[in-house]
């Protein structure tokens, strides 16, 4: 990790600033499994304080020690709805579940798979979409290489950061992020503390 953040202090003297200003590189990572994803489908557009109190509330509802498809498939929507759970959230945890057990998402195989092979087998599920998925490469695969470009706060960290009058389109966030490979993750988390807010998965 010391080469990653020497390199993109050498090549990057915004982003040199940025870390002198955060300090230690310190990402939490979780594990590549069902209760991740499920995880980050609760957080979805909602505050990192809001969707933890519903996602503590769905682990307590399941019973379980580690959300499972199972767990999950034996709640009825009407429970999942009152844990706080939005239709369309309830919906999305109970298509993973499904796709889950019917062997057609793999967890185990996802380690091995190519970033681009993950993305393409995770998005097959309604409700998950490029951005959680890449969440999950991140955050749950640990990938070096991920740049969210659809990401609201690595877009308004930009903005800050490099002076731009609006936020980022993709082309733009590409451009600037080509100094920061292959360590465009990390720079990514860099700019999330940069705005005193990390990404919640």
């Amino acid at each position: 990790m010391k080469a990653a953040i020497a390199a993109l202090k050498k090549k990057d003297p915004v982003m040199a600033g940025i870390i002198a200003r955060v300090g230690p590189y310190a990402m939490q990572y979780r594990d590549p499994t069902f209760e991740t994803l499920v995880r980050s489908i609760v957080y979805q557009q909602l505050s990192g304080k809001v969707a933890s109190v519903i996602f503590k509330r769905l682990h307590e509802a399941a019973g379980e020690e580690r959300l499972t498809p199972e767990g999950i498939m034996r709640m009825r929507p009407e429970k999942m709805r009152r844990v706080g759970l939005s239709a369309q959230k309830t919906l999305y945890i109970r298509e993973l579940a499904k796709h889950s057990r019917r062997g057609k998402v793999i967890f185990e195989d996802l380690p091995g798979m190519e970033d681009a092979a993950v993305i393409e087998h995770l998005t097959r599920v309604k409700g998950i979409g490029v951005w959680t998925a890449q969440m999950f490469l991140m955050f749950a695969l640990r990938r070096p290489d991920v740049l969210p470009v659809a990401d609201l706060g690595i877009r308004m960290a930009m903005k800050k950061a490099y002076g731009l009058d609006e936020l980022p389109k993709p082309a733009e966030m590409e451009k600037i992020a080509a100094s920061w490979r292959p360590h465009t993750t990390v720079a990514c988390w860099y700019l999330w503390r940069s705005l005193e807010n990390v990404a919640a998965l």
